[in-house]
């Protein structure tokens, strides 16, 4: 089978297409045909030899990603919940070595929700690592009526985060440029803050929630607009001791999340897909043999949604 490896570390050393054999599986296992992937920051930060590099180093070959949407063709023998011909999707093996840029995948059972009929594969692939991301840290936080608020709110993760917090029932504000402005409010965006343009410090400390993809600068000011016993969650980088002293000050937590595999989450995703409650935005599709111009792409750092790769 067709595989796009990392052969050394860098950003500008392209991915390099290769053949290896078709994966085992386990007994906890599927083997499943890939259709679809989709790529986030964490794969250019590990392609770097940051993100979740340390969890693949010394294995060979290096193959990234974890979101996939495609056909199961073989059920390991400890899995009663899948059959062959099924169609799956989900964030598999993450944090460690996913091996989703490839034709074929091996993936836990466990990581891993049927795709509803009434979504394509494209869009199934669409809803994994980001979705997942923001359902694993507004669900632990976020009750109806609080005021959240996510930075970056167009993005692949930021652009869940505004729907799911509705499902939740909170009052949501997001900052993001003025060109998604009506993207957002059609996410049902309650208040659109343009990060150009507003000084975030002068919005006063009324945020029960926020959820910061950026980091940086980013994080510091959101300090400074959450309430006295507010919650901030990091999923870029996480704060120094001086951030945490800060916070602590201020009588707000700050934390790093990050993002776990987990069928039982996704199985969640699924249902609100079926029903339309959740729905992907897909900024760009490509075709595998151009993944690394779809990572340059994503580099530009001005991707609405998320950009997929098809198989």
């Amino acid at each position: 089978m067709k595989i796009w490896q990392l052969q050394t570390v860098g950003t500008d050393i392209p991915l390099v297409e290769n053949e290896i054999e078709i994966p085992k599986i386990a007994r906890h296992e599927l083997l499943i045909k890939t259709h679809s992937i989709s790529i986030n920051p964490v794969d250019l930060k590990t392609r770097k030899g940051g993100g979740v590099f340390k969890a693949i180093e010394g294995q060979e070959p290096k193959i990234l990603g974890w979101d996939i949407a495609g056909e199961v063709v073989k059920v390991g023998s400890e899995v009663k919940h899948f059959q062959i011909g099924d169609s799956v999707f989900g964030m598999v093996n993450f944090p460690g070595h996913g091996k989703v840029y490839a034709e074929y995948v091996a993936a836990p059972a466990e990581h891993l929700a049927r795709k509803p009929s009434n979504i394509t594969y494209e869009e199934a692939a669409a809803s994994t690592l980001a979705a997942l991301t923001a359902l694993q840290t507004l669900s632990r936080f976020v009750k109806e009526g609080q005021k959240v608020l996510v930075h970056a709110a167009a993005g692949g993760v930021g652009h869940f985060a505004i729907q799911i917090a509705k499902i939740l029932g909170a009052q949501v504000s997001g900052t993001a440029s003025d060109r998604n402005k009506t993207f957002l409010a059609d996410l049902g965006l309650e208040e659109f803050i343009d990060y150009k343009k507003q000084n975030l410090l002068d919005l006063g400390k009324q945020f029960d929630f926020i959820l910061d993809p950026i980091g940086g600068e980013t994080q510091s000011q959101s300090i400074d607009i959450a309430k006295p016993g507010g919650q901030i969650i990091s999923i870029s980088q996480k704060p120094t001791e001086a951030l945490l002293e800060t916070a602590e000050e201020a009588g707000v937590n700050i934390e790093f999340q990050l993002v776990q595999s987990s069928g039982k989450d996704m199985n969640t995703i699924a249902n609100w897909l079926e029903e339309k409650k959740l729905i992907p935005h897909i900024s760009k599709v490509y075709p595998i043999d151009q993944i690394n111009a779809a990572h340059e792409e994503l580099a530009l750092g001005h991707t609405r949604g998320k950009i997929i790769l098809n198989f």
